[in-house]
């Protein structure tokens, strides 16, 4: 992996009008937000269309920050579905202040 900017390619007013969908929209559905050492957590707890909401943000946010690292786990049954954000150093300070986590 190359070394790549922790920084968003939208500009401010991209940002704001694409904010539901991106991650800061996301982490408003959570029902908790963890702070991890490299990044953030967020749960959500099952309901229909879930897992289709954090696909499409995470689509997005792929474009726009590149250097993020993303995991979905789906527990069993009517368990928490879990999206781990991460990346380099700096990632945790940067998704604490773009979400408000």
């Amino acid at each position: 992996m190359t070394d790549l900017p922790i920084a968003c390619t939208l500009d401010a007013a991209t940002l704001a009008e694409r904010r539901t969908g991106l991650l800061p929209g996301l982490a408003q559905r959570a029902a908790s937000l963890v702070a991890l050492d490299d990044g953030m957590r967020l749960e959500f707890r099952w309901e229909p269309g879930v897992i289709e909401a954090i696909g499409a943000a995470v689509a997005a946010e792929h474009e726009c920050c590149r250097f993020l690292r993303f995991q979905v786990t789906v527990e069993p049954g009517d368990g928490p579905v879990l999206l781990d954000v991460t990346g380099p150093p700096g990632t945790a300070d940067f998704l604490a202040q773009l979400t408000g986590g």
